[in-house]
């Protein structure tokens, strides 16, 4: 049997955020969320050191590419339509 992997990685831009403290709360919210909707590993892998822009990689393991395909379009549609944050750039990636 194999496993299907996707990566995706998604770049933010978080308005309203004068300090790392609000970042953080905006962002471990976010991360939470998405794992608790969608059963995902996230890490915040870039941008700690600024204010307004975090960095998240996610990924999906299944074991039919559709499925991976399918949640992983379905976060980055609740990213776009997320009020807090504003979608930069993703990248999808299937293993």
């Amino acid at each position: 049997m194999a496993a299907r992997i996707g990566v995706l990685t998604v770049d933010l831009y978080i308005g309203g955020c004068r300090s790392l403290k609000e970042k953080r709360q905006v962002v471990q919210s976010l991360i939470t969320r998405l794992r608790n909707d969608f059963n995902l590993s996230i890490a915040e892998v870039d941008h700690q050191d600024l204010h307004q822009r975090a960095c998240l990689a996610m990924a999906c393991v299944g074991n039919q590419s559709d499925f991976v395909n399918r949640v992983l379009d379905t976060v980055l549609e609740r990213l776009h339509h997320e009020g807090r944050i504003m979608l930069l750039e993703s990248h999808l990636e299937l293993l």
